[in-house]
């Protein structure tokens, strides 16, 4: 597909582009030149506070713990001294 460069440098992304990567109006692009040629790639933003539950670690901390779940490998507590005497053994 070829686009061309306007006013101010902008680039207008056909909308079977727009609509084969999801994006819309405010999304982030990141641009990368590679071998002569540049390569656009979507990208999302985390809230800062919100950061911590996408690194690896808590990551496969979620996936081990759903599989926990699925895998039947819970227990219910009546309350929060059962709960607390079953950590203490």
């Amino acid at each position: 597909m070829v686009l061309q460069i306007r006013r101010n440098y902008q680039v207008t992304l056909p909308s079977s582009i727009r609509k084969g990567l999801g994006v819309a109006v405010g999304d982030i692009l990141e641009a990368e030149v590679r071998d002569g040629r540049i390569i656009l790639s979507p990208k999302k933003v985390i809230d800062a506070e919100q950061a911590f539950f996408w690194n690896k670690k808590w990551q496969d901390g979620e996936k081990e713990a759903e599989k926990d779940i699925k895998d039947g490998k819970v227990r219910k507590f009546k309350n929060i001294s059962e709960l607390l005497d079953h950590l203490d053994k």
